[in-house]
């Protein structure tokens, strides 16, 4: 036999790669706008963005996204819907409306996902409907309303949820469809991130990537830079099979100038690619769901 010539089960031992897409959140290049997250994907190799959705005017125009698209190359993977504080008015002050317009911009596209907030505690009425509307809209489209984590409020030593009827989405007796599961909102809230991806199960269909120390900040730190199981969400999401996205939303304000965010972004995409590999042996199958 000649020595290069593959030996019996070497295919079997190979290492394989994920069928995951990692993309770059347009939040991740702030406070520069929009058009530089196309600029800066299309460079580093990333396969797509997701369009955070916010005061920027560009991120609010699905034509202006679909031509910054067309013209770097980068698909657009998912769009997150305007549910901060201070995107309030952007778009409607109807959340549902917020909602089937981020389904429009999401079918003109291409994007597979909608990225929603559980809704604020004063938003009573949007609160009782929520769960029944996004599964109404989710057997209306193709688009997948994945639902995504959050985090309790510390005050006082007390910990409070703005969110209605809870921050952990994945906890609730009643699953929703799809599920987004933030790293940097597990770190906040002080959660076990492998036993969120757990209870999300089979549901998981969106991945937001980034670390955190625990501080009751919202940190979005580089993948690596803090004390979350990034790595081994990463492992375990490539071992079973994971094909939705994988979206760096991380937090680059401190970038001294462009060329430092640059490095951050690239670092960050080379942490996942690197992660997300599968084992020898390792299985395709679905992330068990708990009982």
């Amino acid at each position: 036999m000649s020595p290069d010539a593959p030996q019996a089960g070497t295919a079997s031992r190979a290492l394989r790669e994920s069928g995951a897409k990692v993309g770059l959140s347009t939040a991740s290049v702030y406070p520069e706008g929009t058009p530089a997250a196309f600029e800066l994907a299309a460079k580093l190799g990333y396969d797509g963005v997701e369009v955070m959705v916010w005061t920027d005017p560009i991120s609010q125009d699905p034509y202006a996204l679909l031509r910054l698209s067309e013209h770097y190359q980068v698909p657009i993977l998912a769009i997150h819907a305007p549910c901060l504080i201070i995107t309030q008015r952007v778009w409607s002050t109807d959340p549902w409306v917020k909602l089937q317009k981020a389904q429009f911009a999401a079918e003109l596209l291409g994007a597979q996902t909608v990225v929603v907030h559980p809704p604020f505690r004063w938003q009573r009425e949007y609160a009782r409907e929520f769960r029944a509307g996004i599964e109404r809209l989710a057997t209306e489209t193709d688009i997948r309303f994945a639902v995504e984590n959050m985090f309790p409020l510390r005050v006082r030593g007390r910990e409070v949820s703005a969110y209605q009827p809870t921050w952990d989405v994945g906890s609730e007796d009643e699953p929703y469809r799809d599920y987004t599961l933030d790293l940097s909102h597990a770190a906040v809230s002080q959660s076990d991130a492998l036993a969120m991806l757990e209870a999300m199960g089979s549901r998981l269909t969106h991945l937001h990537v980034a670390d955190g120390t625990g501080l009751s900040k919202d940190e979005h730190l580089i993948p690596g830079r803090g004390t979350q199981p990034c790595v081994e969400v990463l492992e375990r999401v490539a071992a079973h099979g994971f094909r939705g996205h994988v979206i760096v939303e991380v937090n680059t304000r401190r970038a001294l100038d462009r060329a430092e965010r640059e490095a951050d972004l690239a670092d960050a995409l080379a942490f996942c690619r690197l992660h997300l590999v599968a084992a020898p042996g390792a299985a395709a199958r679905p992330i068990p769901e708990q009982p």
